[in-house]
């Protein structure tokens, strides 16, 4: 089941991202199996805050993902700043609705075990971004 919640932003509608679909067919294509996945979209300061309080990171960043996998089962929360999105769709030169696509790959691309803290994971997460992104076109 996925989820989607909106804290301290209004409400928008995603229909043309097809969320749901394209998130159980990555799931799928990576060899799991989808549990429960929570995207709560927000404001800057709301994903500030719980950087702060949980990751003890004291800066603004797109997204944060909490891993309560299980198994082959994924499932977890993903914390969405949709301000930082827009600014980051701007600077790119994407669509709004592209990056904030991008970034909900990215958190449950961490759920299936990629990661991009090390120099070198990251061209692997970002392939993995890309594949996904074009696959959902």
């Amino acid at each position: 089941m996925i989820n989607i919640f909106f804290e301290e932003i209004d409400e928008f509608k995603l229909d043309n991202l097809h969320v749901e679909e394209n998130i159980e067919k990555l799931i799928e294509n990576e060899n799991r199996t989808l549990g429960e996945v929570n995207y709560i979209l927000c404001s800057d300061p709301y994903l500030l805050e719980i950087n702060r309080q949980y990751l003890k990171h004291d800066y603004y960043t797109d997204v944060i993902s909490f891993d309560y996998c299980e198994d082959n089962v994924i499932s977890g929360d993903i914390f969405i700043s949709v301000d930082t999105v827009a600014s980051n769709a701007k600077e790119y030169g994407v669509s709004f609705e592209k990056e904030l696509e991008r970034v909900m790959i990215h958190g449950v691309l961490h759920f299936v075990g990629y990661n991009d803290k090390a120099e070198d994971e990251i061209p692997i997460m970002r392939a993995k971004e890309n594949q996904y992104l074009k696959l959902f076109e």
